[in-house]
């Protein structure tokens, strides 16, 4: 079993363990057994970070997975992992939050999270299903649903509580209000969005970075092929013989969750800890051409807050 390192949430003094297991299996299922193999077979490896949201509707499994992980013995506590989900768009209004983070809670059969983040910088009309309409699209009153967030703190349903796919204009905005600052932002990054300027803004303001799409998600609507056929880090892999861009990313200084339910590559995403890229690798990554992957143009509607890209990025594309 392999011991993964951890780092400091600046925020609270919380610990992340730096690889995390993610369960979003596209398209998205609750009846999903395949998911709770996956993350048993994950916690016997070592992975003590499982990333769900109430979106992928994984978080059934998961609980399934953990109570019988318990039962098992593969893990004495349910203390010793620390769990991730997420507050999906139709929920970002004050009043729902706090029922939407009990369901969650409900669903995995825990008494607590350790992070709890809004999925998204946007709102939808509540009871919006995936996919959504034009129509169900609405602005976000930021204020309100960070006070709600920071009430489920309080009430230690969650530990910790953060954002995903937030910009640096958007943190700021968050910023001005919040008594309690975000510990995490979740985002895209990989190396071929390597998102220097939102990490940069981000340790300025303690905040912790957690990546996605560390592989570029290629299948999925969020996802880019453009990872996997980078000429660059086909050569590195190559004379390596090794995962380049967990390691890439792990060198950073961040945490990465990473999805595959192939037990063989379930264990090569752990190999990343006791060797390096040298000078000549990281300067061939840093010279990777960047663009974002995952542009959610499904937000962007005219009568709605996002008319364009620009809008959603704030020119972080």
């Amino acid at each position: 079993m392999v011991t993964i390192p951890v780092a400091v949430l600046i925020s609270t003094g919380k610990t992340i363990p730096l690889v995390g297991f993610g369960t979003a299996e596209y398209p998205f299922s609750s009846s999903n057994e395949a998911s709770k193999e996956a993350v048993l077979h994950a916690i016997r490896l070592g992975y003590r970070h499982f990333d769900t949201a109430a979106l992928y509707q994984s978080e059934q499994p998961l609980g399934e997975a953990i109570a019988e992980a318990l039962s098992l013995g593969l893990i004495k506590s349910r203390d010793e992992l620390f769990i991730t989900s997420k507050l999906w768009a139709s929920n970002t209004h004050r009043h729902l939050v706090l029922p939407a983070l009990q369901n969650t809670l409900k669903n995995l059969g825990l008494e607590y999270l350790d992070l709890y983040l809004i999925h998204f910088p946007a709102s939808l009309r509540p009871g919006s299903g995936y996919p959504f309409k034009e129509d169900d699209i609405v602005a976000m009153d930021y204020e309100s649903v960070w006070e709600a967030m920071e009430e489920c703190q309080l009430l230690r349903l969650t530990k910790t509580i953060g954002v995903s796919n937030f910009t640096c204009k958007k943190l700021h905005k968050l910023l001005a209000t919040a008594k309690i600052p975000p510990a995490v932002n979740q985002v895209e990054m990989n190396p071929v969005w390597q998102q220097k300027k939102l990490r940069e803004f981000c340790e300025e303001k303690g905040i912790h970075i957690t990546a996605y799409s560390p592989l570029g998600a290629k299948g999925t609507p969020w996802g880019t092929s453009r990872v996997m056929d980078s000429e660059i880090l086909k050569e590195i892999a190559t004379s390596k013989g090794k995962t380049v861009c967990l390691k890439w990313i792990y060198a950073q200084g961040v945490s990465v969750v990473v999805k595959s339910f192939d037990k063989e590559r379930m264990k090569e995403n752990l190999d990343i800890f006791d060797w390096k890229l040298n000078a000549e690798d990281l300067h061939k990554i840093e010279q990777i051409p960047q663009s974002r992957g995952s542009l959610a143009e499904i937000y962007i509607t005219e009568k709605g807050p996002f008319k364009s890209i620009e809008d959603i990025w704030d020119g972080e594309i």
